[in-house]
């Protein structure tokens, strides 16, 4: 099960050359259910996506990139190019501010009361924008439960929650 919170970032992070980064290019076969490919660095993935906003379940099956290509053929729409950064969410709170200390009861922390594993996925896109054409840039952060992702306060920087609007969902979004 993929549990996820989706937040517009306005403004980049000055330090956004630190992160660690890497290249993703992905498509869309079907929408519902959704069934996407991806190709990041040397890995090429078919993946199914239960319906859900928040959370759905999740199945990756790795391809060959000769099966990537054939299927890049498929994709409704253009393929998505965007690069992914990440960085670990406690760099930038603690999990008191994160109103997140209810993990250290959750058992896959085993007791921790920090935000050990939560990390950041900020996706700087290349050829998709915002309804009013600025860059979109979109913040993720998978959660271990529901109850740990809608007990999450977010970061200052970090925009609207747009967890609940499918248009921020890849498999939904316009492309330019």
């Amino acid at each position: 099960m993929e549990i996820e919170r989706k937040y517009l970032i306005d403004e980049l992070p000055a330090d956004l050359d630190s992160w660690n980064s890497r290249y993703i290019e992905q498509g869309y076969i079907c929408e519902n259910p959704v069934l996407r490919i991806r190709h990041s660095e040397d890995n090429y993935n078919f993946v199914y996506k239960s319906s859900g906003l928040m959370a759905h379940e999740e199945i990756t099956v790795p391809l060959d990139r000769e099966s990537y290509n054939h299927l890049a053929k498929k994709v409704d729409g253009k393929l998505i190019k965007k690069t992914r950064y990440t960085r670990p969410l406690k760099d930038f709170m603690t999990c008191e501010e994160a109103g997140l200390t209810l993990l250290s009861k959750h058992p896959e922390y085993n007791g921790l009361s920090e935000l050990r594993g939560l990390i950041i996925e900020l996706d700087v896109f290349e050829n998709v924008n915002r309804e009013d054409g600025a860059p979109l840039w979109l913040a993720e952060i998978e959660f271990p439960s529901e109850e740990v992702a809608n007990a999450f306060k977010k970061p200052q920087w970090f925009g609207e929650d747009v967890t609940m609007e499918g248009k921020y969902h890849n498999s939904q979004m316009i492309w330019e």
